[in-house]
């Protein structure tokens, strides 16, 4: 193994993951505490991020597929990046926070496809896989969240604007480090057709169209996970303080489950192919919203996180593998990107939505009825998965 160069791909990886992980998991108590937001407004401060998704991917992959190298375009959004959740800190109204926000998620949207677009250039000259890259990211995601932690711990959390000064300052440091990273240019021929237009043309692999619409059917339901597991814990007993631990279990999965993949990716794909795989992800997320419809026991409800964080590793992080397959290097940056915009742009912004009208609905004298919510994804999650296997062939 070439270990210069894959710890190079893992400390970007750590860097940008650790970014997202220091702000999200925590900004929502600053809006909700000090800025007394409500929940309306807390939803849309957290969907600009989604919107972002929609928007900016396909121009980044345009852009650097055709005119500019991936560590250039990655160096300048960090920048802008770091710059704007600074100035985001400052901020204490929603209309200003919710400004700054949308063009933060224009920044940070598109280094998402194209930090793996890099990394899938390079793992072959770091003689390893892009699992063994990318567990990075969720070690990244939970490091930040314990290091915050601690630093409230000992100075104390002030306003909760802490988060964004943490997230801003990792950015300008991945920014400086974007710099330093493998030289990964547009390839030296691209072809005639926008490379966007062609990843949109995969669309024409009927395969690549039922992963895709079944990408954006089971992304609209992983909010029921994201926005439904706090609460519905809390009412099973779960103190507060003990909340961030208990949800790392998902984390602790997630890592376990990409280790092993990193070792074994040959062996999974040529055992089970991307048709088994995938669909073994989305049916671990229907197992897992049958078991919080269920609602106990306590112990059980609890070890079911894991599965969100294996499902994870087994579809999304798969699914990344596959886009990479089924693209050409001149337009490998917008195949990733339309993953993008499909799962956390046009699915995760639907699915707050989404699910924000179900647990409305399911709502009886001003407390959630748990079991029906969660009967909602489980039907739709797993009636993906059997139609994926119904109808990918490959």
């Amino acid at each position: 193994m070439d270990w210069v160069m894959y710890l190079r791909l893992c400390l970007v990886v750590f860097l940008q993951f650790a970014i997202w992980g220091a702000w999200s998991p925590v900004l929502a108590a600053r809006l909700f505490g000090p800025l007394k937001f409500t929940g309306k407004q807390v939803g849309w401060t957290y969907g600009t991020m989604y919107l972002g998704c929609i928007v900016a991917p396909l121009i980044g992959g345009l852009i650097t597929d055709r005119w500019v190298a991936t560590q250039w375009f990655l160096a300048a959004a960090h920048l802008a990046g770091g710059v704007l959740l600074l100035l985001a800190a400052t901020k204490t109204t929603f209309r200003s926070l919710f400004v700054v926000m949308c063009g933060y998620a224009l920044a940070f949207a598109p280094t998402l496809p194209l930090l793996n677009s890099l990394v899938f250039r390079h793992v072959t000259a770091a003689g390893t896989t892009f699992f063994a890259v990318t567990v990075w990211g969720v070690v990244a995601w939970v490091l930040a969240g314990w290091g915050l932690t601690a630093w409230r711990k000992a100075k104390g959390a002030g306003d909760g604007s802490d988060c964004l000064k943490l997230a801003g300052g990792l950015s300008l440091l991945l920014a400086a480090y974007c710099l330093f990273l493998p030289h990964t240019p547009p390839p030296e021929t691209p072809g005639e057709v926008l490379p966007f237009l062609k990843a949109f043309g995969l669309l024409s692999d009927p395969n690549f169209l039922v992963f895709l619409v079944v990408a954006f059917v089971v992304a609209t339901q992983l909010q029921f996970y994201f926005l439904g597991t706090a609460p519905f814990l809390g009412e099973l007993g779960v103190e507060s303080k003990n909340m961030p631990a208990v949800m790392s279990i998902a984390q602790a999965a997630q890592v376990l489950a990409t280790l092993f993949v990193a070792f074994n990716e040959k062996w999974v794909l040529e055992a089970l192919g991307f048709r088994w795989t995938l669909a073994l992800g989305v049916a671990m997320w229907g197992v897992l919203y049958a078991v919080y419809a269920l609602g106990r026991p306590k112990p059980l409800v609890l070890a079911a996180q894991s599965l969100h964080g294996m499902a994870y590793a087994f579809f999304i992080g798969i699914g990344f593998i596959y886009v990479n397959q089924a693209a050409t290097a001149d337009f490998s940056a917008s195949a990733q990107a339309l993953l993008t915009v499909s799962l956390f742009g046009f699915g995760f912004f639907g699915g707050t939505q989404l699910t924000g009208v179900v647990m409305d609905a399911l709502k009886a004298e001003g407390k959630f009825r748990w079991r029906p919510i969660f009967l909602v994804p489980c039907v739709v999650t797993l009636a993906a998965a059997v139609a994926f296997v119904s109808l990918f062939r490959g």
